[in-house]
Formats: structure tokens, C-alpha cells, sequence
């Protein structure tokens, strides 16, 4: 049954086996796409940048140019918040910055929406 199936790339056991569109190894747990089995980078070619066209990487800090209400809360990110310690990723929709707001916790921004400092 396995015969089709890649090998693990983490441990290279030949158990892989699917679970829906991923593929599972039971021995070290680790879960992958087929289209990633041979570890390429993901978005590794995709240059992500603020509002002004500056190129972003992880672990800058970035300030809100707009103000942004939360998403099933009341709360709203004002203009000028800063957010340190930013995370890049491919993340829901556009929202391509992973981050913690002060005040208001983890939370997925648009690159569109904050301005490199």
C-alpha cells in the first residue's frame, strides 16, 4: 500500500501514510503536503513589504498606519501602535505577519497595513 507513498523526511521511515491531503510518519509524528516532501522552502522566493514598499523580515518592528478594528471583539488597534518581534508567514487570506499586540494578543496582520520603523 505504501509503495507510492515518499519516505519520511525527517526520519526516512517507509510507514508514511495518508491522512487526508497530508502525509503522516507514526514513528516521528511529523505531517507534511506532498508538494513539500522534499523540504523546499515555502514562499522562500515571495518578498513581503510595509505599506511604503520597505522589505520586511522577521523580527522587526512595524507601526499600525491605520486603525484596525479586532475582529469579534471591540477592541481597536490605533494608529502608532507598534508591534515588536514581527513573524513572517503564509498565513489566512493576505495576512502575511504574524505578531502580538499589546493590549490585545496574537493576532495575523497585513503587510499593507503597518509601516517598518
Amino acid at each position: 500500500m505504501n509503495e507510492t507513498l515518499p519516505p519520511c523526511p525527517e526520519c526516512s521511515s517507509d510507514l508514511t501514510y495518508e491522512m487526508g491531503a497530508l502525509l503522516v510518519c507514526p514513528l516521528c509524528a511529523h505531517e507534511w503536503t506532498p508538494e513539500h516532501d522534499d523540504d523546499a522552502e515555502p514562499a522562500g522566493d515571495a518578498v513581503i513589504t510595509d505599506a511604503f514598499g520597505t522589505v520586511l523580515a522577521d523580527g522587526d518592528t512595524v507601526t499600525v498606519i491605520k486603525d484596525l478594528k479586532v475582529k469579534g471583539s471591540s477592541s481597536v488597534i490605533k494608529v502608532g501602535t507598534k508591534v515588536r518581534g514581527i513573524r513572517l508567514v503564509d498565513g489566512v487570506g493576505d495576512h502575511d505577519i504574524d505578531c502580538k499586540v499589546d493590549g490585545v494578543g496574537s493576532m495575523q496582520l497585513k503587510s499593507s497595513l503597518v509601516k517598518k520603523v
